[in-house]
């Protein structure tokens, strides 16, 4: 769970971050540094259900050592699920082809002490049929500068939505998102400006007219991050 990192990027400040423990667990069955590249960076709050990373080196040990040798010396909120030799050509995040997310909405009047670090709270009534009407309209190749995050290091805001919708069960809501690749911050924005819609505050059009302005500032909030989370990347 990403609740009690910086992020999952190293940083120089020795924060507390997802690469910077997964390292150190690595580089302690490799009993020498080891640096590891992942399929997505997540900011500071935000989950990861399946992170792919990949490592470079000439240490030998067998797929379970660095599995169940890593899992040993990495905290509770981090662990590893699988560990496998991959062809030189392999890149964690070069090679994907796709990326799936998920964002977590707890839609009741009272706030919930348990899961509140692992989903967004919103007290007020969801339209969830309007909500999946707007989001059709980013399906699809667009331009997605309105829901660019402002330090995006990203070279082309053009990206492809090969499926978005909405779907609830009892007071919770989930958005299942898949995109050849994302811009920073874009889930989350793209979940404000679906709230706005569901809370009534914007017709199902205006979500068109916000993608088409490619202006961040016409579109919603950028949505909290403990309601994201990074769920496959796809080769």
């Amino acid at each position: 769970m990403g609740t009690d990192f910086h992020g999952w990027q190293l940083q120089k400040s020795g924060i507390r971050t997802v690469q910077q423990v997964v390292e150190k667990a690595l580089s302690s069955i490799a009993d020498q540094p080891v640096r590891v590249f992942c399929s997505g960076r997540t900011d500071a709050g935000v989950h990861a259900v399946e992170q792919v990373i990949h490592f470079e080196t000439d240490v030998v040990r067998e797929d379970k050592a660095w599995l169940f040798g890593g899992n040993v010396n990495l905290p509770s909120d981090v662990n590893f699920t699988w560990a496998k030799r991959v062809d030189d050509s392999f890149h964690a995040r070069f090679s994907a082809f796709a990326r799936r997310y998920h964002y977590k909405i707890h839609n009741t009047k009272v706030r919930s002490a348990i899961i509140g670090k692992h989903s967004l709270w919103e007290s007020r009534a969801l339209n969830i049929e309007h909500m999946n009407q707007a989001a059709q309209y980013l399906l699809g190749e667009h331009d997605f500068s309105a829901f660019r995050g402002s330090l995006c290091q990203a070279k082309s805001p053009i990206k492809t939505i090969e499926f978005i919708r909405l779907s609830q069960q009892g007071t919770d809501l989930l958005l299942d998102i898949k995109a050849n690749a994302f811009l920073h911050h874009m889930v989350r924005n793209i979940v404000g400006t679906l709230l706005k819609v569901g809370k009534g505050e914007r017709p199902v059009e205006w979500v068109k007219t916000v993608l088409d302005s490619k202006q961040r500032k016409e579109a919603g909030a950028t949505a909290q991050p403990q309601g994201l989370y990074f769920v496959k990347a796809f080769y």
